[in-house]
């Protein structure tokens, strides 16, 4: 499950769902992901945008935290760390 805060703003609907079509990719690496949390929000500097994406693999906590000038941006390089981190931890679990 995808489970989607945004900070200080409100996000509109186009947003949540590419967040939902990107990070929702992220379950297909690993069935027993627990639930990811993103969290969105709003630097001081105004074209700088962060994407916070933590979720629970068994046995540890996995947390990647991405900025850039657009949500989307963000979320898309956020998604794209967490892929590379749940296959690294999938593997290093599995060669055990």
């Amino acid at each position: 499950m995808i489970n989607v805060k945004s900070l200080k703003f409100n996000a509109d609907q186009k947003l949540l769902d590419y967040v939902e079509k990107k990070v929702g990719k992220l379950e297909k690496f690993f069935d027993n992901l627990g639930d990811i949390d993103v969290t969105l929000s709003l630097l001081p500097d105004p074209d700088n945008k962060n994407v916070r994406l933590q979720t629970r693999f068994p046995g540890e906590d996995l947390v990647i935290e991405r900025n850039a000038k657009t949500f989307e941006e963000a979320v898309t390089e956020a998604a794209d760390a967490m892929k590379e981190r749940i296959v690294r931890a999938k593997e290093k679990r599995f060669d055990k």
